[in-house]
């Protein structure tokens, strides 16, 4: 064989060689870097992109939202009101070699429960009173009272490994069940995960993936188009048209202001109905989001989620009642602290800018605060903090009102701003109430309360937009998880 002809045929084995390990990878780029890789302790959208695929949950949903068994072999068994038997998979282990048991189940429930680690999550769990290990892969949850949704709660509460997750470097070293693991967090730059070859599931197609941290969508975009990324989020809506692919769906994502209805102006119900009557909602959903938004319904929820009120829609846009709703409470000309952040979600200083102009037009002087995501986390949970109002994408993968209600709604809820005792005696019986009738009247009257006293201004229901590569096959699903072993390159 010549010297020629065999330098070609090693080049073209070096080819076949290299193009497989390039289609096996594949870049995100999100628009915030996660606060921590803890999974129990923030809720930060960031960090839940990366460790979905990293850590796994007792329960898991399907890509259109239905409720399945994940570490767990079956769903849950109500053994009597208050105690739920779970039975585990067995042969699973974290990929540091720990093994995933009852015990693991035990010590991730007990942990992001203890008040002393104060769990931005805590108000998705806090009907569970404790769990103890019946066998190596039986484990018996024990709730306060009755919770008909305890299964949808496994669903969010990530298991975590007993002895790496006390280690003090954990944040930072994350250690799952799940089908990825973590490689390296480069701060400021990127996350790298790589396939868990002992993966008790099946085997994803995608060998590696590297989250690359891009605030501005812009430069995201441009990033797609330039065959950089293969995966960005939060597609402005005016260029779905121009990257390679495009994919929208109905998402849990609403956007809202909550207000301080404990003190400053917003403390008066009539000002927080002003800032309600004062935002046109329809153009934000038209201008801002070009049609890829639906104006939200007076109410945290979405008509498929459980507690809806259909009897209940949006603020009607009336300006002339703003302004006559805040003269009569004496606040024209007050001024308003708006905290919000940048690049986190879709549009989001665009829409606290637009909403405070929207007041200023009434006569308030609204005074706009942009904060880096993990300082604007910090504002948004401490209530020492708390400004007259604040920006917030709220998601809701419970699907049922009990999520939203207990986070944002109850007084003491870790998003909430208000001390209605009423409102929360409501929501309290909601939660433990296991006639559905019963249980969705409650959730109709909290619904309606919070409506009249104005607690929040409700805004859209926004599309989750993404832009794909020519060679990523993905179609998205409506709890808006970004699951890498659902996906495939071409």
């Amino acid at each position: 064989m010549s010297t020629i002809r065999r330098a070609v045929l090693i080049g073209v084995a070096l080819l076949i060689a290299a193009f497989p390990a390039l289609a096996q990878e594949i870049t995100i780029a999100l628009g915030s870097e996660p606060t921590t890789l803890d999974p129990q302790i923030r809720e930060d959208g960031g960090e839940r992109a990366v460790n979905d695929n990293v850590y796994e949950t007792l329960m898991a949903r399907s890509a259109d939202g239905r409720l399945v068994p994940g570490l767990a072999a079956a769903e849950p068994r109500l053994v009597d009101p208050k105690s739920w038997e779970v039975k585990l998979r067995p042969g699973i282990r974290f990929h540091n070699g720990e093994a995933f048991n009852a015990d693991a189940v035990v010590h991730s429930i007990r942990r992001i429960m203890d008040p002393a680690f104060k769990s931005e999550q805590i108000s998705f769990f806090s009907t569970i009173k404790g769990a103890r290990k019946v066998d190596d892969l039986t484990v018996e949850i024990a709730t306060d009272g009755p919770d008909p949704i305890l299964p949808a709660r496994l669903y969010w509460m990530k298991m975590v490994p007993p002895v790496h997750s006390k280690d003090p470097k954990f944040a930072e070293t994350p250690v799952g069940t799940g089908p990825y693991k973590f490689t390296r967090w480069s701060r400021g730059q990127s996350v790298v995960l790589e396939a868990n070859p002992g993966y008790w599931g099946p085997q994803p197609s995608i060998r590696k993936v590297t989250y690359r941290f891009v605030s501005d969508p812009g430069t995201r975009l441009a990033g797609l188009m330039a065959g950089e990324f293969d995966l960005i989020t939060n597609l402005l809506p005016e260029f779905t048209r121009k990257v390679p692919q495009a994919i929208h769906i109905l998402g849990l994502e609403h956007p809202i202001i909550i207000l301080n209805a404990d003190g400053g102006p917003t403390k008066d119900v009539r000002v927080r109905q002003a800032l309600n009557c004062a935002v046109d909602k329809k153009a934000l959903a038209e201008g801002l989001y070009e049609g890829f938004a639906q104006v939200a319904q007076g109410q945290l929820l979405s008509p498929s989620f459980f507690g809806f009120n259909k009897a209940v829609g949006p603020y009607p846009y009336d300006p002339e009642k703003a302004k006559a709703l805040l003269k009569e409470a004496g606040a024209l000309g007050a001024s308003i602290e708006v905290v919000g952040t940048a690049g986190r979600w879709l549009k989001d200083r665009d829409m606290v800018e637009a909403v405070a102009g929207y007041w200023e037009a009434v006569g308030l002087k609204p005074k706009v605060r942009i904060f880096e995501f993990n300082e604007y986390l910090n504002r948004l949970f401490d209530r020492k903090t708390r400004a007259d109002a604040i920006f917030v994408v709220s998601s809701n993968e419970l699907m049922d009102a009990d999520k939203s209600f207990s986070a944002y709604y109850k007084a003491g809820g870790v998003g909430s701003s208000n001390t209605d005792a009423a409102l929360a005696a409501m929501i309290d019986s909601a939660r433990s109430e296991t006639d559905t009738a019963k249980r969705t009247a409650l959730y109709h009257q909290a619904v309606k309360h919070a409506f009249d006293q104005a607690y929040f201004v409700w805004l859209l229901n926004i599309e989750d937009i993404y832009g794909l590569s020519k060679r990523l096959v993905w179609t998205g699903r409506v709890d808006a998880k970004m699951l890498v072993s659902e996906m495939k390159v071409k």
